[in-house]
């Protein structure tokens, strides 16, 4: 459901010549511009299973031949779902792996095999305790020897290589740097494997992982991108549309140490994998009007309307015939009629995208809104995935809905514990010890337990899961900033609901598998509130993918209940959050903020104290969440009104999601 929801956000266009799939001419022509080859699946678990089926494809030639299928092999969300239908060949179709060698492609260091953070745990956990691979076949790249013996280990592993016959197929992710393994910027075509330091992303990325930047290993051992070169097919996987602009510039850019993954342009047979949100930005699929005649149906017009106007720096209604024909758009001139036609058309659907009225005007005429006019009072759910993303990114909307009289619900779908620092636990814990002292009997029994809490953190290492007691006072704290910030917005506290959906309750960044449970619980909320409408995050670009499950929960519930007949007034929104806007062609709903409202929102992000000045999963961009929240409404506002609209202070906006 997510794939189909993510086919409708990134249309690729149609090109006249739809046959070039198969036709060599037509296809270097489309692809004329990307220097790596590139497959675009519609899903992640589509392409995940091509690659898989070709890794399978190898094994059992190899076994034919009486040889040994070499893979390198890369860990990370990107490979995940290869490794999952590979484990799902060898329990269903029998596909042995007693004939193949893996060579891991990198681990940090120092870290323990056992450590959390570990690639080696990782994939022993997701990939080989599951088949029949031979223990001695499988080569670590060992992080726990001394720093001084390292030269000498990564040599002795360059040899095992050799002496196998090399790397028959080595399987990659890439990074927002454009790292492939870790061989980080300035990395040389020539590099072998090796020690690096790890970049300042790389590392403010993997900050979560070890709870905390402090912690975050500063270097790693890796395959050098010569090794990776050397195998005999590469295979990258990139997922999500925060792999777009890497992509782009990995395929269709300069080869530079700057972006190591552009050294696989030298590869005769490397294939990039991808979705077609990861996609986005390659010129067939973000302009493939500049290459080639496409079919020109409205929603790829209003695309190109709206890069043209950003292209040639004038608003919608000032664009000309020549600036159609000069950038490749003749053609909808000559079907469509001349570029004032056309200029007022997109104009008014830009246009019909604005309303400050998020629930629908009532007693208004609606048939250019985005929402309807009745109920004029509606039941509203908003789907927060963590006890913050509500006031981030929809911040405005949910305090207009709530000024407007609607009945809103907000929904945390998970704790959001893990991004809870142990300070603050140690701060809370000296609060209640401080209060209950001398008021209770059981004070006693308090102060036990916090000495135990103190003493387990003060002894915490940095791969250690938090105690349950622990836990439980970092999803408090995190119960407590949302209420808060749901009471400053007016939100009656019956309407308040924790979802604690139990996938997310792993006690780690790592998270269990979305269950038949966890949609349950969403679909058993829908079905009490039966809502007119359903408000959920759409951002796909979390790094550790909580936004991505809820959403697909979400999703499945609502499959579930759709033939319910008060769901045939229910209508579902997303938001995007702390990491990505839609792309202003995509937006069907943009609520207005006023500076005021803006104000509001601010002060309602920062009842959530605990992400407040340096919060764990900041990711690669150090600006705090409202930081960013407004940056980006501010940003939607000054696009539309560089395209001809009024000049707003900020804007939320919101893509609808058809189910029925």
């Amino acid at each position: 459901m997510i794939e189909k929801f993510n086919q409708k956000i990134s249309p690729a266009g149609k090109f006249k010549n739809e046959g070039y799939h198969d036709d060599p001419y037509l296809r270097a022509l489309i692809t004329k511009h990307e220097k790596i080859s590139t497959k675009i699946y519609g899903s992640s678990t589509e392409g995940s299973k091509a690659v898989a089926s070709e890794i399978a494809s190898i094994i059992k030639i190899k076994e034919l031949e009486g040889g040994k299928c070499v893979l390198g092999l890369a860990v990370g969300s990107a490979p995940s779902e290869v490794y999952s239908e590979l484990v799902r060949l060898h329990r269903e179709d029998d596909l042995s792996f007693k004939n193949v060698i893996v060579f891991n492609v990198m681990e940090y260091y120092p870290i323990t095999p056992e450590a959390l953070q570990s690639f080696n745990r990782n994939i022993r956990e997701k990939f080989f305790n599951h088949i029949d691979i031979p223990e001695e076949n499988i080569n670590y790249l060992d992080s726990s020897i001394p720093q001084e013996k390292i030269y000498e280990f990564c040599h002795s592993f360059e040899e095992k290589i050799q002496r196998v016959g090399g790397i028959d197929m080595q399987i990659l992710g890439i990074g927002r740097t454009g790292h492939i393994g870790l061989n980080e910027p300035g990395s040389s075509g020539n590099s072998l494997t090796r020690i690096v330091s790890l970049d300042n992303i790389t590392r403010t990325e993997a900050a979560s992982d070890f709870f905390g930047m402090d912690n975050a290993p500063r270097k790693a051992i890796t395959m050098g991108v010569k090794t990776i070169l050397n195998a005999k097919r590469v295979r990258v996987l990139a997922w999500g549309e925060g792999k777009a602009a890497i992509l782009k510039k990995t395929i269709e850019g300069n080869i530079t140490e700057e972006i190591p993954a552009s050294f696989l342009q030298k590869h005769e047979n490397c294939k990039l994998i991808v979705d077609e949100a990861a996609a986005a930005d390659l010129i067939r699929v973000q302009t493939p009007w500049l290459i080639d005649s496409v079919e020109w149906d409205d929603r790829l017009i209003k695309k190109a309307v709206l890069w043209l106007c950003q292209k040639v720096k004038k608003p919608i209604l000032k664009l000309t015939d020549r600036d159609y024909n000069d950038n490749g758009m003749g053609d909808i001139l000559a079907e469509r009629g001349s570029a004032y036609q056309t200029n007022i058309r997109i104009f008014n659907e830009l246009q019909h995208t604005i309303t400050g009225w998020p629930g629908g005007k009532p007693n208004a005429d609606d048939t250019n809104r985005p929402e309807r006019k009745a109920p004029a009072k509606k039941r509203v759910i908003i789907f927060s995935p963590h006890p913050d993303d509500d006031v981030i990114s929809m911040g405005g909307t949910m305090l207009r809905l709530v000024d407007q009289g609607h009945e809103v619900h907000v929904a945390y779908q998970v704790s959001g514990s893990i991004a809870v620092s142990d300070d603050d636990v140690l701060r809370y814990l000296d609060f209640i010890g401080d209060y209950t002292d001398g008021l209770t009997e059981d004070a006693k029994k308090i102060q036990d337990e916090h000495n135990k809490i103190r003493k387990f953190l003060a002894n915490k290492k940095a791969d250690q899961i938090d105690l349950p007691e622990v836990r439980r006072i970092k999803g408090l704290i995190r119960v407590g900033e949302a209420k808060a910030g749901c009471r400053y917005a007016n939100v009656k506290d019956e309407n308040v609901h924790f979802l604690n959906l139990p996938f997310y309750e792993s006690g780690s960044v790592e998270k269990h598998p979305m269950g038949k449970a966890d949609v349950k619980i969403v679909a058993d909320l829908i079905k009490e509130v039966q809502p007119h409408q359903i408000f959920a995050a759409g951002d796909l670009s979390d790094p550790h993918g909580t936004h991505r499950v809820c959403l697909d929960a979400i999703f499945q519930a609502v499959d579930l209940l759709k033939k319910e007949e008060w769901m045939k007034d229910c209508w579902v929104w997303l938001y995007r959050g702390a990491w990505h806007e839609w792309e202003i062609h995509n937006i069907e709903m943009a609520v207005p903020i006023s500076p005021d409202e803006l104000m509001r929102k601010r002060n309602a992000i920062f009842k959530h104290q605990s992400q407040k000045d340096g919060a764990m999963f900041l990711g690669g961009d150090n600006r705090e969440f409202w930081q960013r929240a407004e940056d980006r409404n501010r940003g939607t506002a000054n696009l539309y009104n560089e395209l001809g609209m009024a000049d707003y202070e900020a804007f939320e906006a919101f893509v609808r999601y058809e189910f029925l």
